[in-house]
């Protein structure tokens, strides 16, 4: 792996590799860390890598990669950098051969996203997108017993993110992070919702199988002079006539990363919250339990993604390492030029025009006079 961003006091850029190395599949040897040299520098001495494996820009790291010889030479990319440097760096990658794996969302708009996806599909290499909470095992036993009817017929659809990190103008006192997040031209046309509504959109799309079709949009600026939205309420309509809410919020004081999922069928109702990861919830006219007492009677897909024995917490690194590690089983899979296991998914480009589409779209829904706007892609 080569891994453009996440210097040492970058904020996910540890987590990203931390989750990368976790199952031995993938070893960093090279990076670009920074857009400073120097900071890319202490870095890269810092996680013990050759000095002449650590590069000045990303262009200078896939060029000389590229010329090294095969078998010592990175396979792939990951990009962790703000997301207005998503799509130039994703696009040489890949035009030069190397598989990439990005974090969300995927480019700085939908059109990067769209042209994106048409680079992937012509290059035929592997794109990732870090979308991690869909690795919770959990998340999996959800999925499957929505598709395995246990639910019946989808109805209703509740999706929540409320943070409250930014409840203060915390852009203004010199945070890193907050001050990109709240700059349209690093990270894009939301705030909020492009932070972590994308997270509420994927979760509710991957664990129903259901695409959202309308929404009806109301996006709020509580902070003064903030840029970016920092809260948003968003009615849903799904494809198969299910109805949702999505909730995504930053100046929800003393919300950590409080995502729950809700889902509702004609037979029963599940209930997540990614605060206790290892417990899934199955509601019925019955009555309530619990779901995990017996890693045997899950799903294969869960069960493919759970390394400890049950009563024992799996979490976020867990989560995020399943990522990294069904992607780089499908590099391996492309390397040899077999199709990869689908039981070891990951959110892909297809994810990521989406997460975009939902940007513009939630937009164009908070400006309009109208009550619903069709999701368009």
């Amino acid at each position: 792996m080569g891994q453009v961003g996440g210097s040492l006091d970058a904020f996910i850029g540890a987590v990203h590799r931390r989750a990368a190395v976790f199952d031995h599949e993938i070893e960093l040897v090279a990076g670009c860390f920074s857009q400073s040299p120097d900071k890319s520098k202490a870095t890269g001495k810092a996680l013990y890598l050759a000095d002449d494996r650590v590069y000045d820009s990303f262009e200078q790291m896939i060029l000389a990669e590229k010329e090294r010889p095969d078998g010592d030479r990175i396979d792939f990319v990951s990009i962790v950098t703000p997301n207005h440097m998503h799509f130039p760096a994703a696009k040489m990658a890949l035009e030069n051969g190397f598989h990439v794996i990005c974090d969300k969302p995927m480019t700085l708009n939908l059109q990067e996203a769209k042209d994106l996806a048409d680079i992937v599909e012509k290059s035929g290499l592997v794109f990732g997108l870090t979308h991690n909470y869909t690795g919770y095992p959990m998340v999996k036993e959800a999925r499957d017993m929505i598709r395995n009817g246990k639910l019946g017929k989808i109805r209703k659809i509740v999706v929540e993110y409320p943070q409250g990190w930014l409840s203060l103008d915390e852009e203004n006192k010199d945070y890193k992070q907050a001050i990109w997040r709240t700059d349209p031209a690093r990270s894009g046309a939301a705030g909020c919702m492009g932070d972590i509504g994308t997270h509420a959109e994927n979760l509710a799309e991957y664990v129903t199988g259901l695409k959202i079709s309308e929404l009806c949009a109301d996006l709020s600026t509580f902070v003064p002079g903030r840029a970016l939205d920092d809260d948003g309420n968003v009615l849903l309509r799904f494809e198969n006539g299910a109805k949702g809410v999505l909730h995504a919020s930053q100046i929800s004081n003393g919300e950590e990363n409080s995502l729950k999922i809700f889902v509702y069928g004609e037979l029963g109702g599940l209930e997540w919250h990614q605060m206790e990861p290892n417990t899934l919830k199955y509601k019925s006219q019955e009555g309530q339990r619990l779901i995990r007492p017996n890693v045997g009677a899950m799903s294969a897909a869960a069960k493919a993604h759970i390394r400890l024995p049950a009563g024992h917490p799996e979490g976020f690194f867990e989560a995020f390492a399943n990522i990294y590690r069904n992607f780089a089983y499908a590099v391996r899979a492309h390397m040899a030029g077999k199709p990869a296991d689908p039981i070891y998914d990951f959110p892909t480009v297809e994810d990521g025009v989406r997460g975009l589409a939902f940007i513009d779209t939630v937009i164009a829904s908070n400006k309009s006079a109208e009550k619903w706007t069709k999701f368009v892609q």
